[in-house]
């Protein structure tokens, strides 16, 4: 109803119509203004509402990004140690004389097999008697019970003794004696076992070097930390080699992922700690060859590090949306050293992360539209798993067929229902996100042999930050690179299915007399080229 078209119904004089029309007008106009306020308070509520939901989660709830997570308690361990301690209490009680009630069998999960590649030691347990206790006749083995149980030896020390005999020439006054056995330590007491317990306990558990000398304590060695130090720090020098060449490998590649995560570096002029970053790079599964994975410690996150990694280099990068990469995508880049022009990297966006700015709004909200998303965005996921063993080429033509379609129908869907969502809300920066990169994200369907996110190298980052927690801080930019440099190698090889302490331990033995020119024979993979 139109309040003006009624006045002009009622018998009111020229100017008080006048009037009161102004009047209504004016009414209109602020109840048009308070519409409009309501509405932006409204989103800026629902947005408030979102974030604090998405902090809570992240405080005290799980992370995972499971559509219909699960809520395990933070407790769940302790939980688990008190109901076993309880149960076993309650057998104690059971298993008293005064118990003359039958108890029920109590009910076991079956026990997996202890693995087979493990070392058995084997203990018979003969009766005390071949003969049987009623008639006194021989026994006959009509078979046998066998249990398994699986044991351990912790760090176990023990001394290599070099002997080297003398001899000498009557005659001539000659003596002649074996050389020295190479070490990787010139004159150090340390052999290759234990340099490779040090250096996998620092670099793949986490332990600090003080933990070490403690549990070289309980055994009756005397390991000092700033001997243990010196070790870490020549084996970081020897290991560099290696890890240059991994770099070099790497970089052979046309396309790659990157990450970088925060790591606290001592400021001793501050007296606190400062934020340094350690990049992430890793080679692309779905492509034929060795899995690298290649660490670079640097001061900060500018973007100018990627590209001093990086260098000529040119192929599909895998990034998340910081802008630090950003220059690398640009039309066309200086070199970091002589500045002639580099063509550019092309982008691949990550579909985890698009994914994962609808995943916090159903949970802050329960919102339809996430909902919505979240099934589309699942569907394309299917088809990658659908796709996983196949070839390149298979693959390719399965993202024809099926991935295509449901991107269009997706990006449809975002553009429409970008129009009905109101401005700076929740929904609205979530498909923002996608649109904005929908280039970037869709790439990936063109070809059968590029990733859809930038989960592995974010995977391969991860043992990282739960490191940090142990050793806390990195105590200065030189260890920040050495640290680097280690857990390139043993990060490669335990991608690479091998055993990180028999790689290192192997390599330590060959190190000192292995010629440079075959030093791929070296590196945590065979190379296949």
């Amino acid at each position: 109803m139109n309040p003006l078209a009624k006045l002009d119904q009622l018998n009111l004089e020229p100017s008080a119509k006048t009037e009161v029309a102004a009047l209504i007008q004016a009414l209109i106009e602020q109840a048009e203004r308070d519409a409009k306020a309501i509405q932006s308070k409204d989103v800026k509520i629902a947005a408030l509402t979102h974030e604090l939901a998405y902090y809570k989660r992240i405080r005290f709830s799980t992370q995972s990004e499971a559509w219909a997570p699960l809520q395990r308690d933070v407790f769940e361990e302790t939980w688990n140690t008190d109901i076993s301690a309880i149960d076993a209490e309650v057998e104690q009680l059971q298993d008293e004389p005064c118990d003359t009630v039958a108890r029920p069998k109590r009910l076991r999960a079956g026990r997996q097999p202890l693995p087979s590649h493990l070392p058995r030691i084997e203990h018979r347990h003969e009766p005390e008697s071949c003969t049987c206790g009623q008639c006194g006749r021989d026994l006959i083995q009509i078979g046998e019970d066998v249990t398994e149980q699986l044991d351990v030896e912790p760090a176990r020390f023990f001394v290599h003794r070099h002997i080297r005999p003398q001899y000498a020439c009557r005659s001539c006054e000659t003596v002649t004696a074996a050389p020295i056995p190479p070490a990787v330590i010139d004159g150090g007491m340390a052999a290759v076992g234990l340099l490779s317990w040090v250096m996998i306990s620092k670099f793949q558990d986490h332990l600090p070097l003080y933990r070490l000398e403690q549990i070289a304590a309980r055994d009756g060695v005397a390991l000092s930390r700033s001997t243990l130090a010196d070790w870490v720090g020549r084996l970081g020098v020897a290991l560099q080699p290696l890890s240059d060449r991994l770099t070099w490998h790497l970089l052979q590649r046309d396309c790659l992922h990157a990450d970088e995560t925060p790591v606290p570096q001592l400021d001793p002029g501050n007296g606190k700690t400062k934020k340094a970053y350690l990049w992430a790079y890793r080679s692309n599964d779905l492509q034929p060859g060795p899995k690298i994975l290649v660490f670079d410690y640097q001061a900060g996150r500018s973007g100018r590090h990627a590209g001093q990694f990086l260098g000529d280099w040119q192929g599909y990068l895998v990034v998340d949306d910081y802008a630090g990469y950003k220059a690398l995508f640009a039309a066309a880049r200086a070199h970091p050293e002589d500045q002639r022009l580099i063509e550019p990297c092309v982008e691949l966006a990550c579909w985890a992360h698009a994914r994962r700015k609808f995943f916090d709004l159903f949970q802050a909200s329960q919102s339809p539209i996430a909902q919505e998303a979240l099934s589309r965005i699942a569907v394309l996921y299917a088809i990658e798993a659908e796709g996983r063993a196949l070839t390149p080429a298979e693959r390719q033509a399965l993202r024809v067929q099926k991935s295509r379609p449901a991107l269009v129908g997706l990006h449809d869907w975002l553009q429409q229902t970008r129009l009905t969502t109101a401005p700076n809300s929740a929904t609205a920066k979530a498909i923002d996100y996608s649109l904005k990169r929908w280039d970037a994200l869709r790439r990936y369907a063109e070809t059968g042999d590029l990733p859809i996110d930038n989960n592995p190298v974010e995977n391969s980052i991860r043992p990282i930050a739960l490191g940090k927690k142990n050793w806390l801080f990195a105590g200065s930019e030189r260890a920040g690179q050495r640290a680097a440099v280690i857990q390139t190698l043993l990060g490669t090889a335990k991608l690479n299915g091998l055993d990180p302490s028999a790689w290192l331990k192997d390599i330590l033995e060959k190190l000192p007399t292995w010629p440079n020119s075959r030093i791929d024979e070296l590196l945590p993979f065979a190379v296949t080229d």
